[in-house]
């Protein structure tokens, strides 16, 4: 029996997180999922799932804060505002509607000394749409992938 997506949760640098229902979200592609083994800051040997790229396209109704999110940038922002001004997405959990949540990493380049914001992730809000798009992708930005949103 094939498990069924209920939400993904979006884990930003900061240690904020971004839990999205499946209703609110449109195109999502994950591209390419390994599984790898590492130490991430000094933990226990663990197994980690790196993606090679990752899109989605967000309805208006997902901006907002679940109360299991504690979340005060996204209360302050709203969670659009928040991703787009902090650039900082660095994992995801794929949460089923039974059984373990997947955790996915996404690719990640520190685009200064302070490593918040990710020179691979992208955001744009489109007025046409009204849907939030991310892209995190060494190869591709938002605005290539879709050219047709804005």
């Amino acid at each position: 029996m094939a498990r069924e997506m209920s939400a993904l949760k979006f884990y930003f640098r900061n240690g904020e997180t971004w839990t999205i229902d499946r209703r609110y979200i449109g195109d999502l592609w994950i591209k390419q999922i390994t599984t790898s083994y590492g130490r991430i800051n000094g933990s226990e040997f663990v197994e980690i799932h790196p993606v090679a790229g990752f899109k989605i396209e967000i309805y208006q109704e997902g901006d907002h804060v679940q109360t299991s999110d504690i979340n005060l940038g996204g209360l302050e922002l709203g969670m659009f505002e928040r991703a787009h001004k902090f650039q900082d997405i660095e994992r995801m959990e794929i949460i089923f509607r039974s059984g373990k949540p997947d955790i996915v990493y996404f690719p990640y380049k520190e685009k200064d000394a302070d490593g918040l914001d990710n020179v691979y992730q992208s955001i744009k809000f489109s007025e046409k749409t009204k849907s939030l798009y991310i892209v995190i992708d060494p190869e591709k930005d938002v605005d290539s992938t879709y050219p047709d949103k804005f």
